[in-house]
């Protein structure tokens, strides 16, 4: 099985769409539609990569963010914000909060693969493999 992914996103067209894509390209994939379960998943799951919508129902994608990257446990997971919020303030607060990548919805499904592949193979050099 390949590595595992959650998708965090409450817009259902976007998550059928980069579900498929993932799926397409080996990836195993979780999705969750708010933050909370969104974080529920990734403490649970222990997923080797994250996409994360910002404004997401219960909880947004930033609070996720934060609270997972200061966790020592979850920390190490990459997490790449998937949104619609262009602005540099926005940008900013997502490199604050300790997020590995930024991509802009719309996006190119080739663009998110290749940071995908990129995050990971970090991820796989910076933990000796484990």
């Amino acid at each position: 099985m390949g590595k595992k992914i959650l998708l965090v996103d409450d817009e259902p067209n976007i998550v059928a769409v980069v579900e498929a894509r993932l799926k397409g390209n080996g990836y195993e994939v979780m999705v969750a539609q708010d933050g909370i379960t969104g974080l529920e998943l990734a403490k649970k799951e222990r997923p080797d990569l994250i996409i994360l919508d910002l404004m997401l129902p219960k909880l947004d994608g930033y609070k996720v963010c934060s609270l997972l990257k200061r966790d020592n446990r979850y920390a190490g997971i990459p997490i790449i914000l998937f949104t619609a919020k262009a602005q540099e303030d926005d940008k900013r607060l997502g490199e604050e909060v300790g997020a590995n990548a930024y991509i802009m919805k719309p996006y190119d499904s080739q663009v998110l693969l290749a940071k995908i592949q990129e995050l990971l193979e970090e991820t796989k050099v910076g933990s000796g493999g484990a």
